[in-house]
């Protein structure tokens, strides 16, 4: 992380079950405040009263609002990444139609699974080291698929890493645009088809004999 994570990290890791249970229980509340007061209001005092703990013990674990914040994203970016990563465990060895289908069923699972939380944590990604977050996220991401798609028994990749985050990117945008407010009305509902017909048609062009696969 960048060189102000050194003001974002928390005070202590929660070890034990009943630390980390409360840990949990402040990330939610966070999340709730921000849904409901937006980040401009999302103050420790109302986060602790959300979690229904003094103000004082979300100081033990956080040293002030934005590291909890920062450790809120962190969290949400790991659950996306280790969804993929499942994901791309169980589609190996698969041809391409199935990986493609699997990879944005699972992405827009953890993506939209909760996407209030979702879009609210897009405005404490600036400033709380939201950029070293998501490309590390993205890192793990594009290793698993370039993983993925080598094992595909029908294509072959000559720059798996390179397709790879193609096609992250093509997935990512599309729910970007959604989270942030600027798709236009319906756009949620056609989207997982359109995407699976985007990627499945950007895989396929390397498939075995045809395209610049051959």
């Amino acid at each position: 992380m960048s060189a102000i994570a050194a003001t974002l990290k928390p005070r202590k890791a929660p070890i034990q079950e009943r630390s980390a249970t409360t840990v949990a229980t402040l990330h939610a509340a966070a999340i709730q405040v921000l849904i409901k007061d937006g980040l401009d209001r999302c103050t420790t005092t109302r986060v602790a009263e959300r979690a229904g703990m003094s103000v004082g013990s979300l100081y033990q674990y956080y040293p002030n609002r934005d590291a909890l914040l920062a450790a809120v994203l962190e969290k949400h970016l790991d659950a996306v990444a280790d969804a993929v990563e499942r994901a791309c465990h169980d589609l190996e060895g698969m041809p391409l139609a199935s990986l493609a289908s699997g990879l944005v069923i699972g992405f827009l699972r953890v993506k939209l699974g909760d996407p209030e939380g979702s879009k609210a944590l897009y405005g404490v990604a600036e400033g709380r080291g939201g950029g070293d977050l998501a490309a590390k996220m993205q890192a793990r991401i594009v290793a698993a698929m370039s993983a993925l798609l080598a094992s595909a028994p029908d294509a072959r990749f000559d720059d798996p890493v390179m397709t790879s985050a193609v096609a992250f990117s093509a997935l990512a945008g599309p729910v970007r645009l959604l989270l942030k407010g600027e798709a236009p009305a319906g756009f949620q509902d056609d989207l997982q088809d359109q995407l699976i017909r985007l990627l499945t048609a950007y895989l396929q062009s390397y498939s075995v004999g045809r395209g610049t696969g051959r």
